[in-house]
């Protein structure tokens, strides 16, 4: 890595606070890991995209501390929630774009990093004289809903992009049907896979640029050191089941499940859209428990004393980085066998995959009541993570790209 700090800027739409999780707290957790190495960070994020995107009595909550070496700009306009609706129409930045350029050319950044860009404009990949990198979080280079979930029912794997997003009751992005995308992403200097599986998966839904895309995965936060709790958090053996209660994250799949399933109790972490029907499917369910969001600390301990994480995602994720996080806390992880998730379970060795709802009772069967196999697929997972997932690695391959796409700059073909 870099023997001298560097100058970063991080443009996204959500930064927590002002998130529902994923790619903003990968953003955050990037930004504190770079700073605590000396670096001076810059994040530009959007608090009206928020304001616009968030279901009804969501608000900001949690605690995100950041490093000093972290300057966050969080961007309010005159125009408050048209703001986003613009940019979405547009894929330009509109009323925001003086406000993120004023940020991009007040100082000499060695690297602009931008992630989620749906609500904050193309058109600012332009921007900036460092290394210019944007990461796939999700699939909205190549989807307008950003998630590959055909009319709300299955994963996508031809486009009808206008029908689809009829069909979801959101205006159509007419700038998509030009080259206005393929131009902005030419100003970059390389984009970021999460996955081998969306790296694929995007240039097979027609993804067609010159420029390099590099597979770098998530990390998560190595654990602090816990004093011995042998006193499970809940009284019976359980799975757990975190992420956002969305129909595409197959929790119902898994409610299904538990109708015949009784030998462990099923815990279930997360809010969302989907939160009030899943309820009222396990209504009838003692064995099924709704935690809501839970702090850090909470999860931590429930994912130690889970027999496995299921995830049972039936749409494409681009990753799966709830399963690191299981790892870290060496539990095992019991994951349906569709899109990226097979690749974290066979490079970790981790854990288990299930084609149907047959396979999936085999793997809970085999895990609950086999401890031996729990602590190997558990220990397995840990040293993945060690290996591949924690944020040395991450950023050693972070670094290479920057330091190998600099010298491309410094010494033009």
């Amino acid at each position: 890595m870099t023997s001298h700090p560097l100058t970063f800027c991080m443009v996204t739409t959500f930064y927590p606070p002002y998130h529902f999780g994923g790619d903003a707290v990968f953003v955050y957790r990037l930004a504190n890991e770079l700073a605590r190495r000396g670096h001076s960070v810059d994040v530009v994020h959007c608090i009206d995209a928020f304001e616009i995107s968030k279901p009804r009595g969501v608000a900001a909550v949690g605690k995100f501390p950041n490093h000093p070496n972290i300057t966050v700009h969080s961007l309010r306009s005159r125009a408050g929630r048209f703001s986003p609706l613009i940019t979405h129409q547009t894929g330009r930045a509109g009323v925001k774009a003086g406000a993120v350029r004023a940020v991009l050319s007040a100082r000499e950044f060695d690297v602009v990093h931008f992630h989620n860009m749906s609500l904050m404009g193309l058109d600012l990949l332009r921007h900036g004289r460092g290394v210019r990198l944007y990461t796939m979080h999700e699939h909205w280079l190549v989807c307008p809903l950003h998630v590959l979930w055909k009319f709300g029912r299955e994963p996508c794997s031809h486009k009808t992009c206008l029908a689809c997003q009829l069909h979801a009751k959101r205006p159509p992005q007419l700038w998509r049907l030009g080259g206005y995308q393929n131009a902005m992403l030419g100003h970059l200097d390389a984009l970021i896979a999460v996955s081998r599986f969306s790296r694929d998966k995007h240039r097979a839904m027609g993804l067609d640029v010159e420029i390099p895309i590099e597979h770098i995965p998530y990390f998560v936060p190595l654990p602090n050191a816990v004093d011995p709790d042998p006193a499970a958090p809940w009284h019976r053996p359980y799975v757990l089941s975190v992420g956002r209660l969305e129909k595409m994250k197959g929790v119902h799949v898994l409610l299904d499940v538990f109708r015949r399933y009784s030998a462990c109790d099923l815990l279930i972490v997360g809010e969302g859209k989907y939160d009030a029907h899943l309820r009222r499917l396990a209504s009838r369910l003692p064995h099924v428990h709704f935690l809501g969001r839970l702090g850090y600390e909470k999860l931590q301990a429930l994912f130690r004393h889970a027999v496995a994480l299921v995830v049972p995602s039936i749409g494409f994720e681009t990753f799966g980085i709830v399963m690191l996080e299981a790892f870290a806390q060496r539990t095992p992880v019991i994951g349906h066998n569709l899109g990226p998730l097979p690749e974290i379970i066979e490079e970790s060795n981790g854990g288990l995959l299930y084609h149907d709802q047959a396979g999936l009772v085999e793997a809970m069967d085999r895990l609950r009541t086999n401890p031996g196999l729990r602590r190997t697929l558990g220990e397995q997972g840990y040293q993945a993570v060690l290996r591949r997932w924690a944020p040395e690695p991450h950023l050693r391959q972070y670094f290479a790209l920057i330091e190998r796409l600099s010298a491309g700059k410094a010494n033009p073909r």
